[in-house]
């Protein structure tokens, strides 16, 4: 069974299905004890010759409808024990999934994909055998193991009692080694998450790995997680192993206890012309039918200290995620006013979670709705940082950031994130139609507004050039197209949202000088009194916008015109400067 904040809900909410599960599960232990003692009064029967066919045909329909109870109830109580399993690992897969979907950019930067993903497959599938395996082997060894009892001592009391003290210290030797197979099994799963982690990265950088021939080595890399996962398994089943060949054995003795006692005592009675109230063949036969359907519940213990031992590690992985408190959330809303587009850093300083290194010092600078603003700086100036910022990727302090005068921290998640459309610098595709992907931000996909904004983003001529045009599907991250097509079709999915406020990351960087000239003509267009801004290196991107930051090191430089940063900024003159010999040497 499964105990926790995060899984004890799920017994209540399913509470009806397991209780008729487990009714149907005592009716069937119920029912099955009566086949030995059925079997045990033939055998007297045709021991001591009073058997008469009337018997013969009463004790088969008693055999018939014992068989027809068993079979209804086995189905019952798979269906409902085992089918609530399943139903509760979706469950917890859905909490999951729309709880890591809150969750900040810090917490999937430290921890791996394939740690995650590792918690949808084997941790889930631990957890539903516990409630559903751990369920019925509990209750199952619980009934079945009462009833065999108390009818082992009406047949013998004493040779019950001998049967049970080997059974106390087989108990023991269980529950000692429980927390022994827990921390292997954490090992184990730890190992395989190293492992999926290391598959889910060597397949995204396949291309990579191929280009610089090194095959061999990522092979070795894999047979070394490969091998770790392997021996931690190993090392557990070891340990399971010992569990059940310990009781194994110890069952196997009492068994013969059984037979060699039993048929004593049956001898001694034989001697004495078995009087009334002896011990007779066919009663050694039910108590040991009686003792044979308690190995079951005996080994069912063993294997249920096992599964609880295996389980509790994946239940603890699981609630670290769902104890994960997202550190971006609407505690401070007070704001319900629509986003315009009017944006103001007021003195932002920044420092990314777990860092002492700042990132942003004393930003301040204006947009205004329906200005087209560029950001310049060098590789790691904090370009990206800022607009990461408006997108509340991070917390920020109040008052900091101010999106038409009202303070960001005060807005929804929601509201702001549907207020802007954004092209990140590393472009995502998801492994479907392009017509699909430039849909991504509306309801259904709309044929008239995907080419609107296919040919705004200078991506509508290379569609047209594919077989299925924007029917393609694209591959996984969008591997089958090129980089240029990749961040074109970005830039239309982020126009088609048509938000107030448009920011593109170094979004053209892969298109040659004519596709450039030809979107930024499009968004004077079609984003005439929205707010678009757009980071970029290259001057022929910078030129023609209303107003150019220049970041340097974390810092405003300087804010201004083209004309204006080429008599007054050094850093922007400079950088005119090598964009000028490059296109000399070029030429």
């Amino acid at each position: 069974m499964v105990i926790g904040k995060h899984f004890t809900k799920y017994y209540f909410k399913y509470g009806f299905l397991f209780i008729v599960g487990i009714l149907a599960l005592v009716f069937v232990d119920f029912f099955q004890l009566e086949i030995p003692e059925i079997i045990g009064n033939i055998i007297d029967g045709i021991e001591f010759q009073t058997l008469t066919k009337e018997q013969i045909l009463d004790y088969a329909i008693k055999m018939l409808g014992v068989a027809i109870v068993v079979f209804v109830g086995r189905f019952l109580w798979r269906v409902c024990i085992f089918g609530n399993g399943v139903k509760i690992e979706a469950d917890i897969r859905n909490e999951m999934f729309a709880h890591m979907e809150k969750l900040s950019s810090r917490y999937f930067s430290e921890n791996k994909t394939g740690a995650l993903m590792a918690l949808y497959t084997n941790d889930l599938g631990m957890i539903r055998q516990a409630f559903a395996s751990g369920t019925l082997m509990l209750f199952d060894a619980l009934a079945l193991g009462s009833l065999a009892f108390v009818k082992m001592i009406k047949l013998d009391w004493k040779l019950t009692i001998i049967c049970f003290i080997p059974l106390i210290f087989v108990s023991a030797f269980s529950m000692l080694m429980r927390k022994r197979i827990s921390r292997k099994v954490k090992r184990n799963l730890d190992a395989f998450a190293d492992l999926s982690d290391y598959v889910q990265e060597d397949f995204t950088g396949i291309q990579v790995i191929k280009a610089y021939v090194k095959e061999k080595k990522r092979q070795m890399l894999f047979k070394r997680y490969n091998d770790e996962n392997m021996d931690t398994c190993i090392d557990y089943v070891k340990e399971q192993s010992l569990v059940g060949s310990v009781i194994g054995s110890v069952l196997g003795v009492i068994t013969i206890l059984i037979i060699l006692i039993g048929g004593y005592t049956i001898y001694l009675a034989s001697l004495e012309g078995f009087p009334e109230g002896s011990f007779t063949v066919g009663e050694l036969t039910t108590f040991n039918a009686y003792f044979g359907s308690l190995i079951w519940p005996i080994m069912a213990i063993g294997d249920l200290i096992n599964l609880r031992s295996q389980s509790k590690a994946s239940e603890e992985r699981v609630s670290k995620l769902l104890d994960e408190v997202p550190e971006i959330n609407d505690d401070l809303v007070k704001f319900d006013a629509p986003i315009m587009g009017n944006i103001k850093f007021n003195g932002l300083d920044f420092t990314y979670p777990n860092s002492n290194n700042k990132v942003l010092e004393n930003i301040s600078f204006d947009v205004k709705q329906g200005e087209m603003v560029g950001i310049m700086g060098a590789t790691g100036s904090g370009k990206t940082t800022i607009v990461e910022l408006l997108l509340r990727l991070y917390n920020v302090e109040e008052n900091k950031i101010l999106l038409d005068g009202l303070d960001i921290m005060g807005y929804s998640l929601e509201q702001v994130r549907t207020s802007i459309a954004y092209v990140p610098q590393e472009n995502f595709l998801f492994k479907q139609a392009i017509d699909e992907n430039i849909s991504f931000a509306l309801p259904k996909v709309d044929a008239d507004k995907v080419e609107q904004a296919a040919y705004a983003s200078g991506i509508s001529k290379d569609v047209s050039e594919f077989k299925d045009g924007y029917h393609t599907i694209v591959g996984e991250r969008g591997v089958t197209v090129s980089g240029g097509q990749k961040q074109r079709i970005s830039i239309a999915r982020a126009l088609i949202k048509d938000a107030p406020v448009l920011i593109m990351d170094d979004s053209l960087s892969a298109v040659d000088t004519l596709t450039e000239r030809h979107i930024l003509t499009e968004l004077k267009k079609i984003r005439e009194n929205k707010t678009t801004i757009i980071i970029a290196h290259r001057i022929s991107t910078l030129e023609s916008l209303d107003k150019i930051i220049v970041v340097n090191d974390g810092k405003i430089d300087a804010v201004g015109r083209h004309e204006e940063l080429l008599e007054s900024c050094r850093i922007y003159q400079h950088e005119v400067h090598l964009q000028e010999l490059e296109k000399e040497l070029e030429g």
